[in-house]
């Protein structure tokens, strides 16, 4: 709607017709035929004239008038030449609702807002999304809304939107909007056919959003994207083996400290962006198991502080304190401490940034390049190497070293000339990308004495005073990428890939990025299986004897009816599906159950499970065709402590006036088996349902809890005392007589709710009191 109205001015005068060229009598197929024409030939991307974008934004406006049926009527008969201003002819009284439908705004509920205003910066096409967008998602996660001009939704979500870009862009996730009705190739690319829709794209692949547009979900969402494994947490026992592999996977380690239970997004999308070249680790302030290293480098708890550790663990290369961490500090932070004292050189990327190619007279690097070994006679010459490195720290040399037998041919290539074995110190300069260097290798080898530090300073001094003292010029191999993983564990990951893609539009019915897959996988099974089939059917009709069908039994008039009665519509299952609650399917079953969905779950014993799930299965079986509905058990002998802590999280749950007494003379341990709780794990909330004895008129534990506030002192009394009588009477498969009954009323909604903080875990202790 936003972009209508900044072309009013543009608009306020024209006639569509006329703009395209086209009589009034002019059919769909023409108008479509000229307008396509028409906008090649004024888009404002190949015509660089001064009226260009007002031409092609007159000849979009035109089209959109006249192909459709309804608006180009009305522009014939009422002159309309935007969908903002009133017909001129109109009767007041149509007047009255036009102006309702487009102006008042209170008339949908709709906040105010500047759609146009708040996506223009955003706005994507498909060139700079294959340019840009798609090369830049390897750094960052991006969060695309999928919009149109006639899309009320996309108004109503748009608060919601702008709220969370202002939260999410300053942290650095990119912010994309693609308008489906001016970028179709790229929403088609995209796979979004529908609008609103909003996705993630993060390393070049695409992640719709299925669920409410609410800001704390979208949040939740990006950080899904990222990878799981990208910031490890840090304590006491593994802070120095964190800092201690920095060897093997040759990269800097950075720490943060903060009192924080969950890792800030900010850090992990930092930690996405330098994944290649720093390892992340996270201490939280606030664990009694992180007091010796917060105690160990002397960290002001006060602040959130970040350390840089190179090659020297005992000691960090570069630190940060701030109150408040911004994006562009951290970044900053991280860039200029990438690379290690002296980076072993593991791939051909890494060579290219720490030897870049000479572009100017002025900016020469040169490289210290120590070819050695990993054997144990080469530890002492490394470490002389590195001593020496930390010492000249000059802008012009990078210091590195590269292992013979990781990297054969790029160190046969520095070396064969002279016929010199490892270990050698190699002085060169890059001369061009395609690999062509300068370079001279120091006299006399190395062997890290003071002798050898002496000659490789002079050697030094005289290069950067004579360029020309490289007097050896080659091409060098392409180095091997020693940390690339195996050919078949990248097959195993495209494949999981892609299978992870195939079942999640499969679960959310994305059919039309699924039909090409399922078109060519019903193609193969026809192609391999059709005509052996067809072929077996053929087989077997023409070996069967032609009086088969005189020994089948001719179906009577009386038998037909019952026979059509009992099997006509069997019901799709004749069972009810009861999981066990588990370690392993708990999170599934019930904290990440989706929204609308619930949980019924009986809870028993060993002792009563045999009886008590046949039970339960009879009660709930009619209720069983619900999709919302979902049916466990929980055994109270494995997780003893489960029940104690909900009901201790929700007070409200428990009958004071029946429970205080029955702990008084029974035990303080309270019996569970029996119950049967609604959870909704989304809202987190329950309904309970209490054990009912249909053989007793007046029973404390016969009351459900929905029940109870409807009786009288009188009979709550001797519902107390009847109980305390027949406590030793009653048998376990009566427990669960008006089970149905409380079915009824939680599908209308009409139970308490008690809700919770957090659902307990199901290895959670109730604390001692």
């Amino acid at each position: 709607i936003g972009q209508c109205f900044l072309g009013i001015s543009v608009l306020s005068d024209f006639d569509p017709y006329k703009v395209l060229g086209v009589s009034r009598h002019a059919s769909q197929a023409e108008i479509k035929k000229v307008y396509k024409r028409l906008v090649r030939e004024w888009h404002p991307d190949k015509n660089k004239s001064p009226g260009a974008e007002d031409m092609f934004i007159k000849i979009t406006k035109s089209y959109e008038i006249l192909s459709n049926e309804e608006r180009r009527s009305n522009y014939d008969r009422f002159g309309q030449m935007d969908e903002n201003q009133n017909f001129a002819r109109a009767p007041q009284g149509f007047r009255h609702f036009h102006d309702s439908f487009y102006f008042d705004e209170s008339f949908f509920h709709f906040p105010r807002t500047s759609r146009d205003f708040t996506d223009s910066k955003h706005h994507l096409h498909y060139n700079q999304y294959i340019t840009e967008v798609l090369p830049a998602s390897f750094k960052r996660p991006y969060l695309i809304k999928i919009t149109s001009e006639w899309c009320f939704t996309c108004i109503h979500i748009e608060p919601v939107w702008k709220d969370t870009v202002l939260e999410l862009e300053p942290l650095g996730v990119g912010i994309g909007v693609v308008d489906i009705g001016y970028e179709r190739q790229l929403a088609n690319h995209l796979g979004a056919h529908r609008t609103p829709s909003i996705l993630g794209l993060i390393n070049g692949k695409v992640t719709f959003f299925h669920y409410a547009v609410v800001r704390e979900h979208l949040r939740q969402f990006v950080e899904s994207l990222l990878p799981q494994k990208l910031v490890e947490k840090v304590t006491d026992n593994s802070y120095l083996e964190f800092l201690n592999s920095w060897h093997e996977e040759n990269k800097p380690r950075v720490l943060m400290f903060d009192v924080a239970s969950n890792i800030p997004l900010l850090y992990k999308l930092t930690a996405f962006a330098f994944k290649d070249y720093v390892q992340f680790g996270y201490v939280d302030m606030g664990l009694t198991q992180t007091s010796k290293v917060v105690q160990r480098f002397n960290i002001n708890t006060y602040a959130p502080t970040m350390l840089l550790f190179k090659e020297n663990t005992d000691k960090p290369a570069d630190v940060i304190q701030a109150r408040g961490m911004k994006k562009q500090i951290i970044d900053e932070f991280v860039s200029n401490n990438r690379f290690l004292l002296v980076p072993r050189l593991v791939n051909q990327k890494l060579f290219d940034e720490l030897c870049p190619v000479k572009q100017f007279h002025r900016r020469r690097k040169y490289c210290v390049l120590l070819v050695t070994g990993e054997g144990e006679q080469f530890v002492s010459v490394n470490e002389a190497f590195f001593d020496f490195a930390s010492s000249n720290t000059k802008e012009v040399v990078r210091f590195a070293y590269v292992y013979q037998r990781q990297q054969q041919p790029l160190c046969d290539t520095l070396l064969k000339k002279e016929d010199t074995t490892p270990p050698q110190v190699v002085l060169l300069e890059r001369r061009s990308a395609t690999g062509r260097v300068l370079y001279r290798t120091v006299t006399d080898g190395w062997n890290g004495s003071d002798d050898d530090k002496h000659r490789l300073h002079e050697q030094l001094e005289i290069l950067q005073r004579d360029p020309s003292y490289l007097t050896h010029d080659a091409m060098l191999p392409e180095l091997n990428n020693e940390f690339a993983s195996m050919f078949l564990i990248q097959w195993i990951n495209a494949a999981y890939d892609y299978l992870s893609q195939f079942y999640f539009d499969l679960l959310y019915s994305n059919w039309r990025e699924m039909m090409p897959v399922l078109s060519l996988i019903f193609s193969a099974l026809f192609i391999l299986f059709g005509t052996v089939i067809i072929q077996a059917f053929s087989e077997s009709g023409e070996d069967k004897p032609t009086k088969q069908k005189a020994t089948d039994p001719p179906k009577t008039a009386e038998s037909s009816p019952g026979q059509e009665s009992t099997s006509s519509r069997p019901p799709k299952k004749n069972f009810v599906e009861v999981t066990e609650l588990t370690d392993i399917t708990y999170m599934s079953n019930l904290v990440r159950l989706k929204p609308g969905h619930i949980n019924v779950v009986l809870i028993l014993t060993d002792a009563s499970k045999q009886v008590l799930l046949r039970k339960f299965a009879k009660e709930v079986y009619s209720f069983s065709g619900s999709q919302t509905l979902h049916y466990s058990f929980l055994n109270v002998d494995k997780h003893s402590q489960w029940m104690d802590s909900l009901m201790e999280s929700a007070p409200d749950a428990r009958p004071s006036d029946c429970l205080d007494e029955e702990e008084d003379f029974t035990s303080n341990k309270s019996d569970y088996t029996g119950h049967v709780l609604a959870l909704n794990g989304h809202k987190k909330y329950f309904c309970i349902f209490r054990p009912v004895f249909t053989g007793e008129e007046a029973e404390c534990s016969r009351w459900s809890e929905e029940d109870a506030p409807t009786a009288g002192p009188s009979k709550a009394s001797r519902s107390r005392s009847s109980s305390r009588q027949k406590a030793t009477t009653l048998e376990i498969h009566h427990k669960l007589d008006r089970l149905g009954l409380w079915m009824e009323r939680l599908m209308e909604g009409t139970l308490p709710r008690h809700y919770v903080p957090a659902w307990p875990g199901l290895d959670t202790i109730t604390p001692q009191k």
